[in-house]
């Protein structure tokens, strides 16, 4: 098959080296894609973004099948528009992608079926959103736009200042521009957090390896909320039994709820998790994979990708086989100097071969994020550059392994947390007392 996948960053690449170990995977190509994914894949200078032109190409290009990786050309309706040119894809189409596009709507759904989340409100006047808040007088209290915001759309607010400041920035300021017309206020919820990806066809429903995410920049959760700074698998707080009563109170209940309102949910359903002390309750969902959770949720998939992608659009899931190893993977993100705030690019990547460790390491992939190449050198393109990603028996052993492979890269103003994984070694070693 010859397969496009839409979009450019490290989940992409991941998605990448997984779907090439398909033995139905011919030719492989990604649109825009970077620097470090042209050593896996063809790559056409397209935007993501870009629909009409992007079908254009598919269509042109005579692709067998579409991996629509990224949220805003799936809430612009690119499955649909393949659909209409005759062109198989992976992901949920326009009406079932507001399941993350709208924030309204996602927890409306969850109110009128049940599903535990935070406490909330809608509102669509700066005046009011700040009298409901002055009512509440609980902080903290979580601000968020209505619509996509690169995943910064969310604000959590200690105190009256930062919620007015916080209500400026997103409605008066229009900050994420015409996401922020509506705004959701949220209890803040507390407790360990858990990210599960679920492959479904829109009745089936197959979890992923449950992971942990690490949002700020600065090491112990200080800094600036980031696109991710790393990430590990499986994450301990999510035990057998608290992935049982996910299923139950959660998962299956979401993937009906969607059936219900008329928009079945196909692709990759990501359910960002809190697990209070009140039970597990969702803080959001995403309609795609996770960045940087897939960096390593899929190196630990023994089964074939490209069959599960092709089950859940052909609402064949039932019958295919969904497998991870036992093992554990630990990602550490390598930033560029200033993340995520103001950044240098083109800085020259040393340490790196054909995109790879020049000295390789057993279980160690490294995923590109933000690079390009220039005068035959690869640079830095991005805040987030590379995804150092490595898998072994265990949780300790992945860690060791990522932090060693991290010593061999270099560039200038090069950034990372030092503490990835921190929690869950600690979270582990309770567990075996």
């Amino acid at each position: 098959m010859k397969i496009l996948v839409v979009g450019g960053g490290g989940r992409e690449h991941a998605i990448i080296k997984a779907l090439k170990k398909s033995p139905d995977c011919t030719e492989i190509w990604c649109a825009p894609g970077n620097g470090g994914i042209a050593c896996d894949a063809i790559c056409k200078d397209i935007k993501a973004t870009d629909v009409d032109a992007m079908v254009a190409f598919a269509a042109e290009e005579k692709f067998d099948y579409v991996v629509v990786a990224q949220d805003d050309p799936l809430a612009l309706g690119m499955v649909d528009e393949l659909a209409k040119v005759g062109i198989p894809a992976f992901g949920p189409d326009k009406a079932a992608a507001r399941i993350e596009a709208s924030k309204v709507f996602s927890k409306n759904l969850m109110q009128k079926y049940g599903i535990p989340t935070a406490g909330y409100a809608v509102f669509d006047d700066p005046a009011s959103v700040m009298d409901y808040i002055r009512s509440q007088g609980k902080y903290p209290v979580v601000i968020k736009a209505d619509g996509l915001a690169l995943g910064k759309g969310v604000l959590i607010c200690e105190n009256e200042a930062e919620a007015e400041a916080g209500v400026r920035e997103i409605m008066l300021d229009k900050k994420f521009g015409a996401s922020g017309n509506n705004v959701v206020v949220e209890e803040f919820l507390t407790g360990p957090e858990v990210s599960v990806l679920a492959f479904t066809d829109g009745k089936t429903l197959k979890p992923m390896v449950s992971s942990m995410d690490h949002k700020r920049a600065g090491d112990n959760d200080t800094g600036l909320n980031t696109g991710g700074m790393g990430t590990v698998a499986p994450n301990p707080y999510y035990t057998p039994a608290m992935a049982e009563r996910c299923m139950e109170e959660i998962f299956l209940p979401t993937i009906r709820a969607m059936q219900e309102e008329g928009c079945p949910f196909h692709g990759c359903l990501y359910f960002g998790l809190m697990l209070t002390p009140n039970g597990p309750k969702v803080i959001e969902y995403n309609c795609r994979f996770g960045d940087p959770e897939t960096q390593v949720v899929l190196p630990l998939l023994e089964s074939d990708l490209l069959k599960i992608m092709r089950a859940t659009t052909d609402e064949t899931l039932a019958d295919v086989e969904v497998k991870f190893s036992n093992g554990a993977a630990a990602c550490v993100i390598l930033a560029s100097g200033g993340y995520p705030v103001a950044y240098e690019k083109n800085k020259e990547i040393e340490g790196l071969e054909n995109g790879q460790l020049a000295q390789p390491m057993d279980g160690v992939t490294v995923y590109h994020s933000g690079t390009a190449q220039k005068d035959g050198k690869l640079v830095t393109a991005g805040g987030r550059v590379l995804g150092v990603s490595a898998t072994a028996a265990d949780l300790p052993a992945a860690l060791k392994k990522a932090y060693a492979a991290c010593e061999t890269i270099r560039f200038e103003k090069m950034h990372k947390r030092t503490d990835i994984g921190a929690r869950a070694l600690k979270a582990l070693e309770a567990q075996n007392v």
